[in-house]
């Protein structure tokens, strides 16, 4: 694994990109390219600027507010190795951790039975948001997602049952 992710962004501080006080790293590269994206400067692989994994986990460490970090994009599995990383350190600080993906659940979980990156992010990932945004179903009036198809998958749930589970807000802490 690279000891660089390439990110088109980072935001220390958010309350938009998941439950809670989050860091959102957006990572750089998607081959989505979803028709009305809010962040299409996001798209091209080879944009964006490279960070070393050890800076962007001095972006979420040290304060006590933080509840987790977001991997949003871009694609966060295009970078599969690197996000799993960045999820496995976040959680050693007792971080949640949640992942936004123009994939869908059962598109991962094909795409993890040939890929240990993949498996790994989807193992670090407490929350899923699943599925590209489609133009014709967006709202403005959904919780931490752009467009009505979009789930939010809680992961524990998830692979405690087989079956997926969406997350409910009145029950995350």
């Amino acid at each position: 694994m690279k000891q660089t992710v390439r990110l088109h962004g980072l935001v220390s501080e958010s309350i938009v990109d998941g439950k809670g006080y989050r860091t959102a790293v957006f990572v750089q590269g998607c081959p989505h390219r979803c028709v009305g994206c809010h962040n299409p400067a996001s798209h091209d692989p080879n944009g964006g600027t490279a960070w070393t994994l050890d800076d962007v986990e001095k972006r979420f460490s040290g304060n006590p507010l933080l509840d987790g970090i977001t991997l949003s994009g871009g694609e966060p599995f295009v970078q599969a190795a690197e996000c799993a990383e960045l999820a496995r350190r976040a959680h050693a600080k007792e971080l949640s951790v949640w992942t936004y993906s123009g994939y869908t659940l059962e598109q991962l979980l094909r795409m993890a039975s040939e890929n240990a990156d993949v498996k790994a992010l989807l193992d670090e990932t407490d929350v899923l948001v699943d599925g590209p945004f489609i133009l014709k179903e967006r709202s403005l009036t959904l919780d931490f997602r752009g467009s009505g198809n979009q789930r939010v998958i809680d992961m524990a749930k998830t692979r405690a049952t087989g079956e997926i589970a969406l997350w409910e807000a009145d029950v995350w802490v």
